[in-house]
């Protein structure tokens, strides 16, 4: 599995929502991606109205990717059991506007990805936010074999 993460900007109101997400998150990126070993993607979309699986051709000129290691079934069905669920634009504002609460039944791109990998407080996640914990799980495993063959 990896994680593919949006740096470009769309056109429209669609590129100024990009804009101002990595402009308030300090980050490259505006939205994330769980993609499955058999090429689909899953994530929640504002665009596509919430959850859901969905075929795309990731331009690696628009996208970062980070590889994660574990088991595809429980993200897998995590996202089958909620696909459909809305997304969470006033979570988002919360980003923004810190007394605005996320609505438990609805859900943002990082923040589903998060839940289906079983971390806590999911709704604590924006794709910036997720990328540096993918980023550094990845820096300490490669740290913990470096030690390891260091030690040996």
């Amino acid at each position: 599995m990896k994680v593919a993460f949006y740096k470009s900007t769309r056109p429209g109101i669609a590129g100024i929502y990009n804009r101002l997400v990595r402009w308030w998150t300090r980050s490259p990126y505006s939205h994330a991606e769980l993609i499955f070993s058999d090429g689909w993607a899953a994530s929640s979309s504002f665009a596509d109205g919430g959850v859901r699986f969905k075929r795309i051709d990731f331009d690696p000129a628009h996208w970062d990717f980070v590889e994660i290691d574990g088991n595809e079934a429980a993200p897998r069905q995590w996202f089958h059991a909620h696909d459909g669920d809305l997304y969470d634009l006033w979570g988002n504002v919360g980003f923004v506007v810190g007394p605005v609460p996320d609505d438990p039944d609805k859900r943002s791109c990082a923040e589903s990805i998060a839940a289906a990998l079983g971390y806590a407080e999911s709704w604590r996640y924006s794709p910036a936010i997720l990328h540096s914990a993918l980023s550094n799980l990845n820096h300490s495993a490669a740290f913990e074999l470096l030690a390891i063959k260091g030690a040996a």
